[in-house]
């Protein structure tokens, strides 16, 4: 019985290993197509890699060029500005010259004036408003309360006095109002 029992089992292992041994050409196929696919998605990577580290100093560049050009553009812009009052400047100095000589006030008052109103173009130019105050509504987007007053002629809120004007330039205020509001309580 041993025997048989061990024919049987030796039978069953040959068997297996013909089976096994036939299985070994096609596991080398499957193991060699794996190891091209491994090899090709490697390659893969390796190029997305090299890819993205270009994309990466591409992006480091540009940044670097937009903050460069934002500078430059800033000095263009800066320069501009200057040069409109710098025309400005050239006035009150000719009005300081001739205020030293002249024998009359009103002259001196006039070209003052003059120079207001080239001042005040400039800023208009330039895109820079003045922001009502006296008699309007404290508004606290524009207007700063360094003061409050009473005054029952007045609505509660209205500024009645103005300290500093305030300017905006389109819609970014640039400096508040410095105000005294009316509180009648």
């Amino acid at each position: 019985a041993d025997t048989a029992a061990g024919t049987e089992t030796g039978e069953a292992a040959g068997e297996e290993g013909t089976a096994e041994a036939e299985d070994v050409p096609a596991l080398q196929a499957k193991l060699t197509a794996l190891a091209a696919q491994l090899k090709a998605k490697e390659d893969e990577i390796a190029e997305k890699d090299k890819r993205y580290v270009r994309l990466q100093a591409d992006f480091e560049n540009f940044r670097r060029r937009t903050a460069t050009e934002k500078a430059d553009l800033s000095k263009y812009v800066t320069a501009d500005v200057v040069g409109k009052f710098l025309k400005i400047l050239d006035n009150f100095e000719r009005a300081e010259a001739s205020a030293e000589t002249a024998r009359d006030i009103k002259s001196v008052t006039d070209g003052m004036s003059a120079i207001m109103k080239q001042f005040h173009k400039t800023l208009d130019e330039l895109g820079v408003k003045e922001i009502p105050a006296a008699g309007e509504k404290f508004d606290p987007r524009y207007h700063e309360a360094v003061m409050r007053g009473q005054n029952p002629e007045l609505e509660e809120d209205t500024i009645d006095t103005v300290f500093e004007k305030g300017y905006v330039l389109d819609d970014k205020v640039i400096r508040h109002s410095k105000v005294r509001v009316i509180t009648n309580e």
